[in-house]
């Protein structure tokens, strides 16, 4: 069985040290970079299973990288995990607006970093529980074999948590899920990310399909409008 790529990115020596002598223990192949730029090429290259982003690092820092990995339609689907000294709201608010799948503030508990990363792989690897057919709501389609969106000639590419999202809400039009249950359902009971983790997802997806498909119910939560 091939082992797990998993490409660490990060400026300190001693953290790289650390965690890449952590995840071999753990049984995964790593690859180490101690730059942005050189980030990059190297997921290009070997198309890693999971990738652990610092964000303040020279060259190009980590939210420079994580848009550009996202916006490469065959790496966007790779998970990110940001290690980042900083550990504030709004900068994990924007982690996960530019695609990240978690968010850990340092000094890093290597225990709660591997919980974190079994995690994600693992829902990273889960086919989303839907019904065979893609859905077809008034000249959208959303198309779950290919993670895409058309709507009438263009296609829409969303993230992988921007269209479980979506098609979560719409495989269940007219009814109301709560923040909590699209968490556990898109993110997983055992991954840590506040509310807001959905309410800019939701922000994204109207952005890119408009507002009128996704209804918010105030003190509640979502609901996809039904036909």
């Amino acid at each position: 069985m091939n082992k797990t790529v998993i490409l660490v990115v990060d400026d300190e020596q001693d953290i790289l040290d650390l965690v890449e002598y952590n995840l071999i223990k753990q049984g995964y192949e790593v690859l180490t970079s101690d730059n942005g730029r050189d980030g990059i090429q190297m997921a290009k290259k070997h198309r890693p299973g999971l990738i652990l982003l610092d964000i303040m690092m020279p060259r190009m820092d980590g939210h420079q990288v994580c848009r550009n990995l996202k916006q490469d339609p065959e790496l966007r689907d790779i998970p990110i995990i940001f290690l980042t000294a900083r550990s504030d709201e709004q900068s994990e608010v924007r982690g996960l607006e530019e695609g990240a799948d978690d968010y850990l503030s340092k000094p890093i508990s290597i225990a709660k970093l591997m919980s974190r990363i079994k995690a994600v792989l693992r829902r990273a690897r889960e086919p989303l529980e839907t019904q065979k057919n893609s859905i077809v709501f008034e000249g959208l389609v959303i198309d779950r074999d290919r993670y895409v969106v058309e709507k009438g000639s263009r296609e829409i590419k969303l993230p992988r948590k921007e269209f479980e999202v979506l098609y979560l809400l719409a495989s269940q039009a007219g009814k109301v899920l709560s923040r909590q249950v699209l968490l556990n359902e898109v993110w997983g009971a055992n991954i840590y990310v506040i509310d807001r983790t959905v309410d800019v997802h939701i922000r994204k997806i109207r952005e890119k399909l408009g507002d009128s498909l996704i209804e918010t119910v105030k003190g509640v939560g979502y609901r996809f409008r039904k036909p």
